[in-house]
C-alpha cells in the first residue's frame, strides 16, 4: 500500500510520545540546577521538539526545499530520510542512514547515563575514573553525539540551525563548571585537566580501552 501525506499526519501521537520520552531522559540524567543548565537544556528541548514534530508531524523542511530548490520530494514519511532521498539511495540508503544515526545516538545516551551514574554515586567527590577518565564532560559529549546521530538520521532545517547553538552553549557551560571545580578541588582538578581532554577522547585512550575489553 502506498503511503500518503495524510498517513504522515496521523503519526502525531508518536511525535508526542517520543518528545515526552526524550525530554524525560534529558531532564533526568542532566538534572539542570542553575540558570545556565536550564538555558542549555532548553536549547536541547527545542531540538527535540523540532525533530519529532517534523519526523512524525509537519514536514516543514521538505516544504521549504521543494519551494526554493528545483527538486521534488514526495510528501511521505520515508522522505524524511533526507540524505538518502536527495542522493537517490532509496529504502536501502535510508536504512543505512538510520543505522549510522542511531549508532551515534545510542553511544551518546550511554555516555550521558554513565556520566550521571558516576556523579550520582560520587557523593560530591571529584570523579576522574571510568567514563570521566575518557573525557572531562562525558554527558555533554553524549549530547553532541546524539545530535550528530539525529542529523544523520533525520536532518531538518530547525535542528541544523539549533545544533551549533547547543554546542556553543554547552561549551560555555563546561568552561564555567571547570572554574567552579578548580575553586572547589584546586590542584587536583587542574592536574586532571592536563591529562584528560574536555569533550573528545584521545585515540590512544580509546585504543587502550578497546584492547582491555
Amino acid at each position: 500500500m502506498t503511503e500518503t501525506y495524510s498517513d504522515w499526519l496521523q503519526l502525531w501521537p508518536y511525535a508526542i510520545l517520543m518528545t515526552v520520552i526524550a525530554s524525560w531522559v534529558l531532564y533526568h540524567f542532566l538534572a539542570p540546577a542553575s540558570w545556565r543548565d536550564w538555558a542549555s537544556a532548553g536549547l536541547v528541548q527545542a531540538f527535540i521538539i523540532a525533530l519529532y514534530a517534523e519526523m512524525y508531524g509537519f514536514p516543514l523542511t521538505i516544504y521549504v526545499l521543494t519551494s526554493f530548490l528545483p527538486i521534488e520530494i514526495p510528501l511521505v514519511h520515508e522522505s524524511g530520510h533526507l540524505w538518502a532521498t536527495l542522493l537517490g539511495y532509496g529504502r536501502v540508503g535510508a536504512g543505512i542512514e538510520m543505522a549510522i544515526g542511531y549508532a551515534f545516538v545510542i553511544t551518546g545516551l550511554i555516555m550521558i547515563i554513565k556520566g550521571w551514574v558516576k556523579v550520582y554515586y560520587a557523593g560530591g567527590q571529584l570523579v576522574t575514573d571510568g567514563i570521566y577518565g575518557l573525557v572531562r564532560h562525558p554527558q555533554y559529549t553524549g549530547i553532541f553525539l546524539a545530535i550528530v546521530g539525529q542529523l544523520v538520521h533525520w536532518p531538518t532545517i530547525p535542528t541544523l540551525l539549533l545544533s551549533p547553538a547547543i554546542v556553543l552553549a554547552y561549551g560555555h557551560l563546561a568552561r564555567w563548571e571547570e572554574r567552579r571545580l578548580i575553586a572547589q578541588f584546586g590542584s587536583a582538578y587542574a592536574d586532571y585537566q592536563q591529562h584528560v581532554p574536555m569533550f573528545f577522547p584521545r585515540w590512544q585512550t580509546v585504543r587502550q580501552l578497546l584492547a582491555a575489553s
